[in-house]
């Protein structure tokens, strides 16, 4: 009669493998249902909090707020250790300050999404590629929570974990794991703030003037997302839409350098494409820095591909291969 009571630990230390394995899947309603709450809290509700990311064995703390203003869309994020970053976003424009450095940069909001704000608008096609469940609950940050789990249905992409506040549906934590259950990246808060005391000072740029000696860089807005409904490239992993592609000249030379972004909703796969003259060295295959898998190789044109993500390596592999081809 003992061995149940040593079956328990042994359960629970395998984390999201049994909590998915004791759990229904939710019909696609629910899910859909269930995601899309989490998603419109991030970006409708007002809060302010600190929270710790996690990308392999490196941490870091950054500080976020929030905060709707009309029509107005407000965020800042700073960070509260290493080099000093302050990022104050209103709707679609984005001012960086590095004060260490000097500069002001500014540009129109990229692509990846910042936690808590991690899931799109339009979260129906993550049910095509993720089975979901319902998790257990949680406290996080002093609040309550309830889990979901989203499991790949195929070997293309990482399984994610997302803890949602069960009165307002904003995200407090979430984690990616890759094929082996190691956790990728991970978010957290450990202080938060949810509400109409979060009010529009909070989101107050610390640098209301840029001072003199700093240097203003205005990156144009030269990413061009692709039309709707984008078009899924043949050979690419399912579900894997081009979202957008820049094209930029490398400093101080007239190489051209383009960039192209693809995305299923959680996943996000980065190409760059340019002429393998303008590379001295590269290497060739598959490598890995930390989470993410690269994989480089050279077309029939004479040029290099270049496929970054945090996704398990035979998903850059096929993008880079279908690429090549196609050039």
């Amino acid at each position: 009669m003992a061995r149940p009571a040593l079956l328990l630990p042994a359960l629970l230390g395998l984390g999201l493998t049994a909590a998915s394995a004791l759990a229904q899947p939710l019909e696609q309603g629910q899910a859909i249902e269930f995601l899309q709450r989490i998603a419109e809290a991030a970006r409708k509700l007002n809060y302010v909090g600190t929270y710790v990311y996690q990308h392999g064995d490196k941490f870091e703390t950054s500080r976020i707020g929030h905060v709707v203003d009309g029509s107005n869309e407000i965020e800042k994020l700073e960070t509260l250790d290493g080099p000093r970053r302050e990022i104050v976003r209103t709707n679609d424009e984005v001012l960086c300050f590095y004060p260490e450095a000097n500069i002001l940069r500014i540009e129109k909001r990229a692509s990846r999404r910042t936690f808590p704000a991690l899931l799109p608008e339009d979260v129906a096609s993550i049910t095509e590629h993720y089975l979901i469940r319902k998790g257990g609950s949680e406290r996080i940050a002093g609040f309550e929570s309830q889990a979901v789990v989203l499991e790949p249905r195929d070997r293309m992409r990482y399984g994610h974990k997302f803890w949602a506040e069960s009165r307002t549906g904003l995200l407090l934590k979430a984690r990616m794991e890759d094929e082996n259950r190691n956790v990728v990246e991970q978010f957290s808060f450990t202080q938060l703030e949810i509400g109409p005391g979060v009010t529009r000072a909070m989101v107050k740029p610390t640098f209301v003037a840029r001072p003199p000696e700093w240097r203003l860089d205005r990156i144009p807005p030269e990413a061009s997302p692709a039309p709707e409904p984008a078009e899924v490239v043949r050979g690419f992993p399912p579900g894997f839409r081009k979202i957008m592609e820049t094209h930029r000249s490398k400093q101080g030379t007239s190489v051209t350098v383009t960039h192209q972004v693809y995305s299923d909703g959680l996943a996000a796969v980065s190409v760059f494409i340019e002429p393998s003259a303008a590379r001295s060295r590269y290497n060739e295959g598959l490598t890995r820095q930390g989470a993410i898998n690269i994989f480089t190789t050279r077309t029939a044109g004479d040029k290099l591909v270049t496929v970054l993500g945090e996704t398990p390596a035979e998903t850059v592999k096929l993008f880079g291969k279908t690429i090549s081809r196609g050039e």
